[in-house]
């Protein structure tokens, strides 16, 4: 089982509603590549998440949601002239509320990959619920804890930065993301790579990856002096939204599937790259890629 957890919610785009939060794409962008997966998160008992639970149902993506006594998620995202959004996302929600169940506790038993991130953990609530899964998941050879780290806004801290850093087992964070987190830990701020190289020793991180938009990316492996680059490609973009959540899709999908790490960055950047094409955070892949992987 692969399983996106966090937030669930409804982006506010201007041409209308679509379905967002980083787990959600991430779970629905690996089912598209072949495997089974999950959302774990929560919606109010409003019209709002019933219509986001109709629409992972037509998108036949699986779920482990409860409803709770709070509003379903909403974020107003705001796109500058190049596409890349900017988020204004409300506070004390359904997704800030995520109860840890008997069911969550079996499914966790019987996960080989999570895909986490920051924002979730803003609110006690949710913390405790995504701490608690990650302590009960099996640990090992093939089993991946991915800590997206998606920093938003204000809804983070040392604290939680470094206890999900403790907890995982790959990290994925862009150059913007390993400023802050630079300056946070007291790293070169002018030294990317040796920032990357810290983080992946004093956490015992397997694997980092780094992306920098139209930079390019990096994966950098622990124990490994070589460092795997990716240039961006050049496209029309539609909009970045979840294009950074199809990238880990692809890049997780690829790795379970024996891909070599050189292998799975360059399917998660072409993947990425299609999603920046394409309006919303959850676009069908093409079946050029969906192939790539069988």
């Amino acid at each position: 089982m692969i399983v996106g957890m966090g937030e669930a919610l409804w982006d506010l785009l201007p041409e209308g509603k679509k379905i967002g939060g980083a787990p959600a794409n991430f779970a629905y962008h690996i089912s598209q590549l072949g495997f089974d997966s999950r959302v774990v998160s929560a919606v109010g008992d409003d019209p709002l998440g019933d219509e986001l639970l109709q629409n992972f149902d037509r998108r036949a993506l699986r779920y482990a949601i409860e409803k709770v006594s709070y509003p379903t998620g909403t974020v107003q995202v705001e796109l500058d002239a190049a596409g890349i959004p900017c988020y204004d996302i409300k506070q004390d929600v359904a997704w800030d509320n995520i109860p840890f169940t008997r069911s969550l506790e079996q499914l966790a038993q019987h996960t080989r990959a999570v895909c986490f991130g920051s924002l979730a953990q803003r609110s006690v609530v949710s913390r405790r619920t995504i701490n608690r899964f990650l302590d009960i998941m099996p640990d090992g050879e093939g089993q991946y804890k991915i800590f997206d780290i998606n920093l938003r806004q204000s809804f983070y801290d040392k604290e939680i930065i470094c206890n999900s850093l403790k907890k995982c087992n790959i990290l994925k964070i862009n150059d913007e993301e390993l400023l802050i987190v630079s300056r946070m830990f007291g790293y070169p701020e002018q030294d990317m790579e040796k920032s990357c190289r810290l983080l992946l020793s004093e956490y015992d991180v397997k694997m980092l990856i780094l992306t920098c938009g139209i930079n390019g990316s990096y994966v950098f492996v622990q124990g490994d002096d070589s460092v795997s680059f990716v240039d961006t490609p050049r496209v029309e973009v539609a909009d970045t939204v979840g294009a950074g959540d199809s990238f880990t899709a692809a890049f997780c999908a690829s790795i379970l599937r024996g891909k070599s790490v050189r292998q799975a960055h360059e399917l998660a950047v072409e993947v990425s790259a299609y999603v920046c094409t394409q309006h919303g955070a959850m676009p069908e892949l093409s079946r050029l890629i969906k192939d790539k992987l069988k």
